[in-house]
């Protein structure tokens, strides 16, 4: 990559190690900073609020904690003089207006490169279901693959799987204005690889294999097994009529999804049925066969995207009692300890608070005790405070 005024932009997909990926970028922010490479947040989040933004996005709320976040992003970038980052999957979904305006607000004279990082369809499609779960969602398995399958993609599911997931037209979007040496894909390994290898991949894609990072995971988008998928989607029915999304974030998607249910690592993992393969397969080699067309900068294997079918599959909608008990047990373990640990925080803000109260009042009366002190010692102060007294009926 050449240029002295660039930026980097990486608009996806999801589920490609987008998380872990802008997890080590904010962490080693000072870090990139010094090396002239400019990750413009102040937070994790600050670029999914960005992109929040610049799309006009409701998500729970947090749109209106987005409200001007792409305009101070891309004041930030227009002001640093070198190598700017921008990472975030929902980009992948943006329309031809808004990635207009996008890249208009980087200014003039600057060197877009685009970045997009790819997997294969035999992983995303239940890896987007899932996410769909943990979003609140209450939609079958099988339903969920009948409307991506619906050619008229009419559905919010389907226009949105496409949108984000739809390699060609992403690039087609993104990269309409761009020369293909500008436009670099990222191939998601293979299952098997080594496990830095995707790292690897992606700090060749950002030209920082010079850098010296921590690249210690702290955030990450973990996976769930089959059971506790289903156990998730069942607790969506019955919560999501009464706990509002700022509450359903921290206790269902962080507490119970991330923090509790991924870390059952022997649970079957989700996959394709059977039926779906070919038709998977198919729309894999078209995508691989245009890209391969279309001269891009490729890092990793192009027929990574060529996904393999696993041996087995296991039904998700048809998860039975003695299936979701294990997990379920966890589930009610976590919320009990979480329940606890407010308690407990509870009690010690309710002593905090009686405390500073006490203080307080110690403090009141030990400056009027002062002040009747002070006045006792003068004529004028005795004849005042007789006065008072007179009056209090003392």
């Amino acid at each position: 990559m050449s240029g002295s005024k660039r930026v980097l932009l990486h608009v996806g997909t999801p589920k490609t190690g987008t998380s872990y990926l802008q997890d080590v970028l904010f962490r080693n922010r000072e870090v990139l900073r010094e090396q002239g490479i400019l990750y413009p947040a102040d937070r994790f989040d600050a670029h999914f609020l960005a992109a929040l933004d610049l799309m006009r996005l409701t998500w729970g709320g947090l749109e209106t904690e987005a409200v001007g976040a792409w305009d101070r992003l891309a004041d930030e970038v227009r002001a640093w003089p070198g190598t700017s980052i921008i990472s975030h999957e929902i980009l992948s979904t943006a329309s031809p207006t808004q990635i207009e305006r996008a890249l208009t607000s980087f200014g003039e004279g600057v060197e877009v490169h685009l970045i997009v990082s790819v997997r294969d369809l035999v992983r995303q499609v239940p890896a987007e279901w899932q996410e769909n779960v943990k979003h609140r969602s209450l939609v079958s398995y099988s339903h969920f693959l009948e409307m991506i399958r619906d050619p008229a993609r009419d559905t919010r599911i389907g226009s949105w799987f496409w949108g984000a997931q739809e390699i060609p037209d992403i690039l087609d979007r993104w990269g309409a204005i761009l020369p293909p040496e500008q436009v670099h894909l990222v191939t998601v390994p293979r299952p098997g690889a080594a496990p830095d290898e995707l790292w690897r991949r992606f700090s060749r894609a950002f030209g920082l294999d010079d850098v010296e990072l921590d690249l210690t995971a702290e955030r990450a988008n973990p996976s769930l097994g089959v059971p506790e998928t289903a156990l998730l989607r069942l607790i969506n029915k019955r919560v999501t009529p009464v706990v509002d999304p700022p509450d359903y974030r921290p206790l269902v998607r962080e507490l119970l999804a991330h923090q509790t249910l991924s870390r059952r690592s022997t649970s079957a993992r989700l996959g394709l049925p059977p039926a779906t393969h070919e038709w998977v397969q198919e729309l894999s080699r078209t995508w691989v066969a245009e890209i391969e067309k279309r001269g891009y900068d490729v890092i990793g294997e192009v027929a990574d995207l060529i996904g393999q079918p696993a041996e087995t599959f296991t039904d998700p909608d048809a998860a039975s009692a003695d299936d979701l008990l294990p997990p379920a047990l966890d589930a009610i373990k976590a919320l009990l300890v979480e329940g606890s640990r407010l308690r407990e925080s509870e009690a010690t803000l309710a002593r905090e608070v009686e405390e500073a109260r006490q203080e307080l009042h110690l403090l009141r009366r030990t400056r009027a005790e002062k002040t009747v002190q002070a006045m006792e010692q003068r004529p004028s102060g005795r004849a005042a405070l007789g006065v008072y007294r007179r009056l209090r009926g003392r």
